[in-house]
Order: structure tokens, then C-alpha cells, then sequence
């Protein structure tokens, strides 16, 4: 019993530990914050492309482009998409409110920030959404 506690509770630890700090690219994109605050930082997938989409489901326009995106993040090998949701639990509209939303100063989404593969700033907001309906696009 006492070595399966053992293995349990490392298995639980190394789960953590990848979820955040050292990201991989997963079938679908990461879904982080749930309206805290988050650092992006250590949602950065190493040697990608990664694209965050600051989002809410109660916002049309962010729903409107998750199809999309989920085929940008399953298609492109070099591009990983993580969705930043600003909804703390239980909030029933936009959360503007969130420690997140307040955090990086979101004013509007979808919002979108992107990181090159060196995990340097490359685009954001309109620059960055530009980028993201090339890519989009591209795909067609």
C-alpha cells in the first residue's frame, strides 16, 4: 500500500509539473487561467510557435473562432495554441472583472498574443490576429 501511495503521489507530482513550466504540444490547445491570474511564460511551448487566445464563452466572436483555431493547432506541427480564459467560475458573462482579464488589461477579445519558437513577443492584438487569419487562411 505504502509503495502504491509512493508511486501515486509522484505520478500526481509529474503531472503538475508538465502542465505548467515545461508545456507540450497536446492533441487539442491548453486551456489556462479560468479568470486568474496566469503567467504566460510558463505556458510557452518550447521551440513553437504559440499563439494565446485571451477568450470567453460568452463572447461570439471567441467561439466563433475555435474551430479554427483547433485546426491551426492540429495542423501546424510548428504552432501551439493555448486558450486564455478569462471566466472565473461561475460568472455568467464576459468577466472583465477577472484577475486575468484585469492582469494583461483586456479591453476586447478575442485577443491574441503570439510567441515565436524563441519565446520572444512576436505580435499582439491586431498584429497578432492578422497573423492568425494568414495562418488561418493558409490552411484552406
Amino acid at each position: 500500500m505504502k509503495h502504491f501511495l509512493l508511486l501515486f503521489c509522484t505520478l500526481a507530482l509529474l503531472s503538475s509539473a508538465s502542465a505548467a513550466g515545461n508545456p507540450t504540444k497536446g492533441a487539442e490547445p491548453l486551456r489556462i487561467a479560468h479568470g486568474e491570474q496566469v503567467s504566460l511564460a510558463d505556458y510557452l511551448v518550447p521551440g513553437k510557435t504559440t499563439v494565446f487566445d485571451f477568450t470567453s464563452e460568452f463572447c461570439p466572436p471567441c467561439r466563433a473562432y475555435d474551430p479554427t483555431l483547433l485546426a491551426l493547432h492540429q495542423k501546424r506541427a510548428d504552432i501551439a495554441v493555448v486558450k486564455v480564459d478569462i471566466n472565473r467560475p461561475g460568472v455568467q458573462k464576459i468577466d472583465w472583472q477577472s484577475p486575468v482579464a484585469q492582469q494583461y488589461g483586456m479591453k476586447s477579445i478575442p485577443h491574441f498574443k503570439v510567441y515565436g519558437p524563441d519565446g520572444k513577443l512576436v505580435a499582439e492584438d491586431r498584429a497578432a490576429r492578422a497573423l492568425v487569419n494568414q495562418w488561418i487562411e493558409a490552411l484552406k
